[in-house]
């Protein structure tokens, strides 16, 4: 009889704590498309290279406050669109609208909308 009411127990106990597991487990996005939402990011707009001193290459890029830090987000690049040399020689605040992602370790954003303040 006890061995019956330990056995019980053992399989309660374990169905609890799997249970529990299961709950405590990262969602992954139901779909692609959740996974990638379009995002508006607010803050400095300006050459990666020049102004901002991350990368190598003059590039355009997006300096924005996250958490009290600056983080740098460079633009994918787009076939169809050069690199403005404007942005090289000056910042300008504005809005950038488009999917973020991560590339050999640096923030990216895929533009889709871009606003200049004024």
């Amino acid at each position: 009889m006890t061995r019956i009411v330990l056995g019980i127990a053992l399989c309660l106990f374990a169905a609890a704590g799997t249970a529990h597991g299961k709950s405590t487990e990262k969602k992954e996005p139901a779909t692609a498309a959740d996974a990638q939402k379009t995002v508006t990011l607010t803050g400095q707009i300006g050459c990666a290279h020049c102004a901002f001193k991350v990368a190598s290459d003059c590039a355009d890029a997006i300096r924005v406050k996250e958490d009290g830090k600056d983080v740098v987000y460079l633009f994918t690049a787009d076939p169809s669109r050069k690199h403005d040399t404007a942005m090289c020689e000056s910042v300008r605040d504005g809005k950038v609208m488009g999917i973020v992602g991560e590339k050999d370790g640096k923030k990216t954003i895929k533009v889709s909308k871009i606003q200049f303040g004024k």
